[in-house]
């Protein structure tokens, strides 16, 4: 018997040899930067002056709780993320979905294409196109200037609810490619019985469309959220987090911090909380997918 087992155990480690090369990548790659940049957030480590940097345990965080941008840097991130992701995103996919469903095939094809084209466009691009959409001499005033409405800096006066229709226009492709998905695998005959029976348009989508994509629903605001609470580039490109900090989300907050103001140590906790918000999220919508027994 102890040579069998002896055997099984060597068969295991076995096993395990090809596996050794990618697991190693990822220990040098993933594992060890990330260990580093959670020992850089207990420091006072700075990108000018002095080389050394010093342990200062929980100054750092102590430090965000207390400092009210970071404070304002949280609550516009929770802004963000709910108008562009939770709402935006999520509500607009999923009508263009069922809109495109019923629709003829050309005009599928149509409305697939114009969307997919914003979702595939480079980040940066994307936020020119908007900026220059939104921005004082845009095209948004030269249309309700033409309607004879009241027109205005859209990027200084609303700053963060621009930017988050700027990330609706890009990443509600996404959403509708999820929920086009989910959408084509609900049975006919069920809707079809439910229209028979009387059932209104709001009374199918609410007792049979949506409980039957609920964890394509949970999968995509998991998603969509995280990807939204990282978010970067668009709003830099569009508002470099201005006027002032209105439009300054913890990822530009982080940024601002490490990179513009050298402070690596506290932009590298920021980064954690930030890492630790996204957990949060998830857990939330992982508890709201599990499946009930």
């Amino acid at each position: 018997m102890s040579t069998a087992h002896a055997g099984r155990q060597q068969g295991r480690l076995w096993r395990w040899v090809p596996l050794a090369p990618a697991t190693l990548l990822l220990v040098l790659f993933l594992a060890g930067p990330i260990a580093y940049c959670v020992w850089i957030a207990f420091t006072n480590s700075q990108l000018t002056g002095s080389s050394s940097s010093d342990f200062v345990g929980l100054a750092n965080f102590r430090r965000a709780f207390a400092d009210e941008n970071f404070r304002n840097a949280v609550w516009l991130t929770l802004v963000f993320t709910f108008v562009s992701s939770i709402v935006g995103q999520n509500t607009l996919g999923l009508a263009l979905a069922g809109l495109m469903r019923a629709a003829s095939r050309p005009v599928r094809t149509l409305t697939g294409a114009l969307v997919i084209a914003a979702w595939v466009l480079p980040e940066i691009v994307a936020a020119f196109l908007l900026y220059a959409f939104f921005r004082r001499e845009g095209t948004l005033n030269a249309i309700l200037d033409w309607l004879q409405l009241p027109s205005q800096n859209w990027l200084y006066t609303l700053p963060i609810l621009a930017v988050s229709f700027a990330n609706v226009w890009r990443g509600t492709a996404f959403s509708m490619l999820i929920y086009s998905a989910a959408l084509s695998e609900i049975p006919k005959d069920i809707t079809e019985a439910a229209q028979v029976d009387g059932a209104s348009g709001a009374r199918r989508l609410w007792h049979i469309t949506l409980p039957m994509i609920r964890r394509s629903i949970g999968t995509n605001l998991m998603l969509n959220t995280l990807s939204t609470l990282s978010v970067f580039g668009l709003i830099w490109a569009m508002t470099r987090g201005g006027p002032g900090n209105r439009s300054q989300t913890l990822p530009v907050f982080m940024y601002d911090q490490a990179f513009q103001k050298s402070l690596i140590g506290y932009g590298t906790a920021v980064a954690l909380l930030l890492l630790l918000v996204g957990s949060l999220f998830s857990l939330v919508y992982l508890r709201l997918m599990r499946v009930e027994v």
